[in-house]
């Protein structure tokens, strides 16, 4: 039988082994993983009770698909053998700003390659994914493809093309939704709130807010509508973020960190 293999066995890797095991799509034994020499892939191991393998050649033997889980500037280091271990293997690549084409050249035998690009929440089954294939995928391989990035959370296909705007949108938009709470905490603070007090209200008004979302599926406007009253609170402070151009701003934060991922594809 076919076993995951995972080169990299950090946090998103964790969070894939741990998904995988934990809405029974592979056991344990399935799965396999090696990593630097700082004993990352020794603990995933243990605390998955999956299968630790230094030696590529015995590690790969039995793998396919074959995960890439490590950090994007290890790429230049990985050992020529490589090419040659992955022929007709699938290849699913997690690492950040590698293009489809940067990953043929270190993988020219590989029966496909899949880029993606995952978010942090996926470490608890929260997150979205994108990801875009070198290759149209068959249907065993689709399979396979969702399943693996679907122990993140949700799945999505794009061309390949717009996996720089997803990097700044979703990839990094963690990081916005946290500075946001922050503001908001800081806030509550200026407002007269402990700092312990706003920051529960902060956390529990963004995390309430984006399951709104997903459970009334109408427009972030109707919902921001709803909320306002004609002369109310909610629109005084609106009317603060319309004239300190909130939407601009954050829309020049996606831009920025979209072009830096373009950028780091370049090298």
């Amino acid at each position: 039988m076919s076993k995951v293999a995972f080169l990299g066995a950090g946090r998103m890797a964790s969070a894939i082994i741990g998904g995988l095991i934990g809405n029974q799509l592979f056991k344990p034994e399935a799965l396999v993983c090696t990593s630097a020499a700082d004993g990352t892939g020794e603990a995933t191991a243990q605390k998955f009770g999956i299968q630790y393998q230094p030696d590529l050649s015995l590690l790969l033997r039995e793998a396919d698909p074959i995960v890439l889980a490590f950090k994007p500037q290890q790429l230049n280091d990985i050992p020529e053998e490589l090419a040659s271990l992955t022929r007709g293997r699938l290849i699913i690549s997690i690492l950040a700003g590698t293009t489809i084409a940067r990953l043929q050249e270190k993988f020219p035998q590989a029966r496909n390659i899949v880029r993606s690009m995952p978010n942090t929440p996926g470490q608890i089954g929260s997150g979205i994914t994108a990801f875009a294939s070198a290759q149209p995928l068959d249907v065993n391989d689709t399979e396979m493809v969702f399943g693996i990035l679907g122990a993140l959370g949700e799945v999505l296909t794009v061309q390949e093309c717009e996996l720089d705007a997803v990097t700044g949108l979703s990839g990094s938009g963690p990081a916005y939704v946290f500075e946001f709470v922050a503001a908001l905490r800081d806030g509550g603070i200026q407002a007269g709130l402990t700092p312990e007090t706003a920051y529960k209200l902060a956390v529990q008004t963004v995390i309430g807010a984006g399951q709104l979302l997903k459970a009334i599926p109408e427009s972030p406007e109707q919902h921001r509508d709803w909320v306002s009253s004609p002369g109310g609170t909610t629109l005084a402070g609106l009317a603060v973020m319309k004239e300190r151009q909130f939407r601009t701003l954050i829309g020049d934060t996606v831009l920025a960190a979209k072009n830096r991922s373009i950028e780091l594809a370049k090298g």
